[in-house]
């Protein structure tokens, strides 16, 4: 190995010339190194314990929002909230779920008008707008810092090789990392390379087609590959198809989309290799990370407050499906404060693995990736991937639903189907879904996809009543 080789020791950069080691951090690394250290004790916790110390930090953010965000002020009171007093769990319960659209409408009066010393400065967050609702809120230096610490943990978990060289596949600026060059960056990022060396990343356009993400894939043979799950499953298909596999590759990581089962089994059987997912929202920061153990999540329940809740608001018990409502513990310039993020998951049992983090067992996807049925019920729409995989001519396809008693179904395929074999896809889908809907379909060379580069294999835009 020569001298220029990046090696990972796990010992940090030191700040302070003259001393290599033990390191010397600056003033902000050993923030996060402190935080660091207290995440590696808390995850190992009690439940109880965890969520005690989550009230005590609830209560600090609802006094101040209490004080300082005009939009709380009547609708705590309301609720019973004191600002000096303890909060107990079933009077936050009592708190008014927050939506999008109350975050729309209420505009700078959720915007604090004092923020305690050492939070600021303040930044804007706009989401991708993906649920038709875009928003724009506010983060700080605090709500920062905890964002990357909990992407430092996420490494630390997996025990990732830090001297690596990370690939990332993802949305970018118009006419940034294009094919086939991409871009190339010194290292994994401002936040972990402040806190540890690291080997090189390179990046690639979510828009280039998976031919050429495989060659470029191949080309840069890189440890570990960031993406999002729609374009992973699509690239290790056909990855496999042509016995293509990176030598180095050691992890798969995706965001952004639901990560499914099949998508896993896509590329072990390409790649031998497995994925770790994460779950996050550009408005509340990190929500849950994939056990290092298992391939349920753990929710990051120092820096969020996260309750799955029924139809009736009640909380759901572990293996029932419901709403994902959350509050960020740390954003004192734009509290959200049981807002009900769009999602629907699973809480699951306690982990083997010993972390006292809550579980969730499955991410189901978000509120318009459900199909609406004319007795005005949902379902899951149970006709993804292995469901077309039966079909070898079709490549990709997408189904929208406009109307209550129609879909229309999009797909890319390498001829277009018979009049028969369309009437026999009908016929699959329905039966699968369990209504007669009418199914019109439509051909294309190709379906782009949405804000932000993500996908969605079916999209529900029939407005809620």
């Amino acid at each position: 190995m020569t001298e220029a080789e990046p090696v990972f020791t796990g010992v940090p950069k030191s700040a302070m010339a003259g001393v290599v080691w033990p390191a010397v951090p600056g003033r902000q690394t050993a923030a996060h190194f402190a935080l660091l250290y207290q995440l590696e004790q808390t995850q190992w916790w009690a439940p109880e314990r965890i969520r005690a110390w989550q009230f005590r930090q609830i209560q600090t953010l609802l006094s101040h929002a209490a004080r300082h965000v005009p939009f709380y002020r009547e609708r705590l009171r309301q609720a019973g909230i004191h600002p000096d007093r303890p909060i107990a769990p079933e009077v936050f319960a009592a708190i008014p779920v927050m939506t999008r659209a109350d975050i729309q409408e209420a505009g700078a009066r959720l915007h604090a008008r004092h923020l305690p010393n050492g939070h600021g400065p303040t930044h804007k967050v706009s989401s991708s707008g993906s649920t038709g609702r875009p928003i724009e809120t506010m983060a700080t230096r605090v709500s920062g810092a905890m964002w990357d610490v909990f992407t430092m943990r996420d490494h630390l978990w997996h025990r990732r090789d830090l001297s690596g060289t990370l690939a990332s596949i993802r949305g970018f600026a118009t006419g940034k990392a294009l094919y086939p060059q991409g871009a190339r960056l010194p290292n994994w990022g401002a936040t972990v390379g402040s806190l540890y060396p690291t080997g090189p990343a390179v990046a690639l356009s979510i828009m280039t087609r998976p031919e050429e993400q495989a060659e470029w894939l191949v080309r840069h043979n890189p440890d570990y590959l960031l993406t999002f799950p729609t374009a992973l499953r699509a690239l290790a298909r056909h990855c496999a198809d042509r016995g293509i596999a990176p030598p180095r590759l050691k992890q798969a990581r995706t965001l952004s989309e639901i990560l499914t089962p099949d998508t896993r089994a896509a590329v072990r059987a390409a790649w031998g290799v497995d994925v770790a997912d994460m779950y996050s929202a550009r408005e509340t920061g990190y929500l849950a990370l994939q056990c290092p153990n298992h391939e349920h999540y753990h929710v990051q329940a120092e820096g969020v407050h996260l309750e799955i809740l029924d139809d009736t608001g009640a909380l759901c018990p572990p293996g029932r499906m419901g709403r994902v409502v959350v509050t960020p513990l740390h954003n004192f310039a734009m509290p959200l404060i049981r807002y009900e993020i769009g999602d629907y998951a699973e809480a699951g049992p306690p982990c083997p693995c010993g972390r006292g983090l809550p579980v969730l067992a499955r991410i189901a996807g978000r509120v318009r990736n459900m199909l609406r049925l004319p007795d005005g019920g949902h379902a899951w729409p149970l006709v993804g991937e292995p469901f077309f995989a039966r079909i070898p001519v079709v490549r990709q396809f997408q189904i929208v639903q406009r109307a209550l008693e129609r879909l229309d179904m999009t797909l890319v395929a390498d001829r277009p189907l018979s009049g028969e074999e369309e009437a026999r896809l009908r016929a699959m889908i329905t039966d699968r879904l369990g209504y007669p809907f009418e199914i019109a379909l439509n051909y294309v060379d190709e379906i782009p996809r949405g804000p932000g580069g993500k996908f969605e294999d079916f999209r529900c835009e029939i407005p809620e009543p």
